[in-house]
């Protein structure tokens, strides 16, 4: 006789999807600092990760996992590129990335973010979530 399926533990879902979304958008700045690129195509593996915690935490499948994945998604992404030229602005004045991230300004951030964006980071930005919510169906 099989043993009988593990029910995971509902507060542990959102617990998996922040320290996974903390860790992927850690990787994500790294990786955008090493290279001096925008680096948008790691929105399609942030919609990756996203995808495999929520089916890895037992999220039943359906319209509600398809929303979350794609708007965790959508918040990484959109905390990765403030933090890039926040972090990159911190570093020339002496700042830490979190004191810069705070101190940024809307227009300024935008300004910045829209200078370095490319059209194939565009691209790989809109379909992250897509590929998200697809994925998750």
């Amino acid at each position: 006789m099989p043993p009988a399926p593990r029910r995971i533990p509902r507060w542990l879902l959102p617990v998996m999807l922040v320290v996974a979304s903390a860790c992927v958008l850690v990787i994500w700045v790294a990786l955008a600092l090493y290279l001096q690129r925008q680096t948008g195509w790691m929105a399609l593996l942030v919609a990756l990760d996203v995808v495999l915690v929520l089916r890895l935490g037992g999220m039943a499948a359906g319209t509600r996992r398809a929303v979350l994945a794609a708007v965790v998604t959508v918040i990484i992404s959109a905390l990765a590129l403030w933090a890039l030229p926040a972090t990159q602005l911190g570093f020339a004045f002496g700042l830490t990335p979190w004191e810069s991230a705070l101190r940024l300004g809307a227009h300024h951030g935008w300004t910045l973010i829209s200078l370095t964006t490319t059209p194939l980071d565009v691209v790989a930005l809109v379909a992250g979530p897509l590929l998200a919510a697809w994925w998750t169906r």
